[in-house]
C-alpha cells in the first residue's frame, strides 16, 4: 500500500510542471511594474485580511512543518501531537504579544524594527546576520528534501536526478522572490494554503471514514500498528533515548514556541497590514488556518499509523518524512478509482508547491534585508531603483549557495538544521524583540548583545546534541562527538539570550539607559498603540 500507481506518478508530474508554470507567470504578472520599494517589500499594504492571514499560514507551514511534524506524529504520536499544537501556539504567541508592536515599529525589515529605538549600522548589520543564520538552515532543509520528496513519489533513483531537482526547485523559488517580491510571494502562499487544507481535510475526513467516525478507534488502531502499544497515546516516545526526556520535551517545545514566531520571514509579513486593526484579523485568519491543518496532520499521521503501521513509515524514510503521503495514499485503500488519483495528486502538487513557496519567502526575507539594512542603510541617497536590483540580486546571491549547500546535505540527516533555526530565533530575536519593544532602558549595547550573544551560544552547543552526532539517526552517525544531554539547546540558549541583554545593557551604564528610557518614552505611543503614524 506504499507503492504509487504509474498513472499517480504521471499525474504528479504534470501537475508539478503546470503549477510552476503557472506560479511564474502569476509571479510576473503580480510583480512590481516600477521602481517602488514599498510595491517590491510590502505589496502596498493592499492584502485584505483574510489573504494576508492565508499568507502568513502559508508562511508558518512550511514543508518541514507538513513533512517533518507529520512524522513526528506519525511515529510518536502523543508527542508528534505536542509538537504540532506548539506550532500554533507560537503563532497565537506572536499575535497577541508581538504582531501590533512590530508592525508599527517596523516598514520593511525586521532590522527596521530594531533600528526604530536604536539607529546604527551596527545594530542593522547584526540584524542582517541574524536574518541569514537564523533562515539559511531552513531553506536548506527544504531544498535538500526535495529530491528525495520528489524520488519518492516519482519513483525515480539516482543521486543525479535528485541534484537535478534541488538545482530546479532553487531556481524557482530564487525566480518568485525576485521578480514577484512581497505580493508575488503572497500570492502563492495563499494558492499554497488554500491546495493544502482543502486536500488535508478530504483525506483526513476519508482517514475518519474508515474509522467509523471514532477518533478513539482511529488512536488505538494507531497505538497497535505503532508497535509500542500505549506508550504510543503517552508522553515520552520521542525521547526515549536520551538522560532527561521529560525535560528534553519541554526544552523541545519551548524553542517551537519562541523560535517559530519570531522567524524574520514571519515576522515580514506584519509590515503588510495596513492598520492595527488588519494585523490583528490577518493574525485570526492565519491561527485559524494553521490549527485546522494542525487537526488535518493529526489525523492523517496517526491514520497513516494505523494504516501502514510505523516500521512501514520508519523504512520509508528513518525521520518519517513521507508519512503525511503514506497517510494520504492509504486513505483510499487498495483499489484506487480515478477520482482518487486525481485528490492524491492535488495532496502532492500541495506539498510540491508548500516546498517552494516556503523557500520563496525565506529568500525574500534575506534579500529584503541584505538589500535595505546593509547596503541601502550605507547609503541613504540611494535611488528607489538601485535598491530594488540591489534586492533582486540579494535574492540571486542568497539563493544560489543554498542551492549549492543543500545539494551537498541532502543525504544527511536534516533534524538538526530545523532545530538550528528555531533555537536560534527563541535564543538571539525573540529576546531582542521582546526586550526592544517592551524595555524602556534597553541599549544598543544590550541589542547587539541579545543577538550576537544568543547566536553563538547557539552555534557553540548545538553540534554537542544528539541530533548531530552519536545517534543512528543523527547527522554523523559514524561519529560520536555528543555532549550536550538535550536534542535541542533552548533551556541554556534562550535564559542566556535575555540574560546578555540584561547585562548589555547594564554595562552600557545608568546615564545611557536614561538616554534610552527617554528616547523610548518619545516613540512609546508609536510602538505599542500606533498612536503616531510614519512620513515616507
Amino acid at each position: 500500500m506504499t507503492e504509487f500507481s504509474d498513472d499517480a506518478q504521471t499525474m504528479s508530474l504534470v501537475a508539478f510542471t503546470a503549477i510552476a508554470t503557472i506560479t511564474l507567470l502569476l509571479c510576473v504578472m503580480t510583480g512590481p511594474d516600477r521602481d517602488d520599494l514599498a510595491e517590491f517589500y510590502t505589496g502596498y499594504r493592499s492584502l485584505s485580511p483574510l489573504r494576508n492571514g492565508l499568507a502568513i499560514a502559508g508562511d508558518y507551514i512550511s514543508a518541514a512543518t507538513v513533512l517533518g511534524t507529520g512524522g513526528v506524529i506519525a511515529l510518536c504520536g502523543y508527542d508528534g501531537v505536542v509538537l504540532a499544537l506548539s506550532t500554533a501556539l507560537s503563532l497565537m504567541l506572536l499575535m497577541f504579544l508581538l504582531a501590533e508592536p512590530l508592525r508599527n515599529a517596523g516598514r520593511f525589515t525586521m532590522g527596521d524594527a530594531l533600528a526604530r529605538r536604536m539607529p546604527g549600522r551596527a545594530v542593522r548589520i547584526t540584524a542582517c546576520a541574524v536574518t541569514l543564520a537564523a533562515l539559511l538552515p531552513m531553506m536548506l532543509v527544504q531544498l535538500a528534501g526535495t529530491g528525495q520528496l520528489l524520488a519518492f513519489i516519482l519513483g525515480f533513483s539516482g543521486d543525479s536526478v535528485k541534484t537535478g531537482c534541488v538545482v530546479c526547485m532553487g531556481a524557482l523559488m530564487i525566480s518568485y522572490a525576485a521578480i514577484g517580491g512581497m505580493k508575488g510571494t503572497a500570492l502563492i502562499q495563499m494558492l499554497k494554503i488554500v491546495m493544502l487544507l482543502g486536500s488535508g481535510t478530504v483525506i483526513a475526513v476519508l482517514v475518519l471514514y474508515r474509522f467509523d467516525w471514532n477518533p478513539g478507534t482511529l488512536f488505538d488502531a494507531a497505538a497497535e500498528g505503532s508497535g509500542v502499544g500505549d506508550a504510543f497515546l503517552h508522553s515520552g516516545l520521542e525521547f526515549a533515548g536520551g538522560p532527561f526526556p521529560r525535560v528534553d520535551m519541554i526544552t523541545a517545545q519551548l524553542s517551537v514556541v519562541l523560535g517559530g514566531a519570531c522567524l524574520p520571514h514571519i515576522t515580514m509579513r506584519m509590515y503588510t497590514a495596513s492598520s492595527a486593526r488588519q494585523v490583528r484579523r490577518s493574525m485570526s485568519w492565519a491561527v485559524s488556518g494553521v490549527a485546522l491543518f494542525v487537526l488535518v496532520m493529526t489525523v492523517v499521521g496517526f491514520g497513516a499509523t494505523a494504516i501502514v503501521g510505523r516500521a512501514v513509515i520508519a523504512q520509508a524514510d528513518p525521520q518519517g518524512n513521507t508519512a503525511y503521503l503514506l497517510g494520504s495514499r492509504a486513505a483510499f485503500g487498495r483499489e484506487v478509482s480515478t477520482a482518487e488519483t486525481l485528490l492524491f495528486t492535488t495532496v502532492t502538487t500541495a506539498i510540491f508547491l508548500t516546498v517552494l513557496a516556503s523557500v520563496a519567502g525565506m529568500i525574500l526575507a534575506c534579500a529584503n534585508s541584505l538589500a535595505h539594512d546593509v547596503f541601502a542603510a550605507r547609503d541613504p541617497r540611494m535611488s528607489a531603483r538601485r535598491e530594488m536590483l540591489l534586492a533582486r540580486l540579494s535574492a540571486l546571491a542568497v539563493g544560489v549557495p543554498t542551492i549549492l549547500l543543500a545539494a551537498q546535505v541532502q543525504h544527511r540527516s536534516l533534524q538538526p538544521l530545523v532545530t538550528l533555526s528555531f533555537c536560534l530565533g527563541a535564543s538571539a530575536l525573540a529576546p531582542a524583540l521582546v526586550y526592544s519593544l517592551f524595555w524602556r532602558r534597553y541599549t544598543r549595547t544590550g541589542l547587539l548583545a541579545t543577538l550576537i550573544g544568543g547566536t553563538l551560544s547557539v552555534l557553540l552547543l548545538m553540534p554537542g546534541t544528539n541530533l548531530v552526532s552519536g545517534s543512528p539517526v543523527s547527522a554523523f552517525p559514524e561519529a560520536d562527538f555528543n555532549w550536550f544531554p538535550f536534542t535541542t539547546t533552548g533551556i541554556v540558549t534562550v535564559p542566556l539570550g535575555f540574560a546578555f541583554g540584561w547585562l548589555g545593557t547594564v554595562v552600557s551604564g545608568r546615564r545611557k539607559a536614561e538616554e534610552q528610557r527617554r528616547e523610548y518614552e518619545a516613540v512609546e505611543g508609536w510602538i505599542l498603540a500606533g498612536a503616531v503614524r510614519r512620513q515616507g
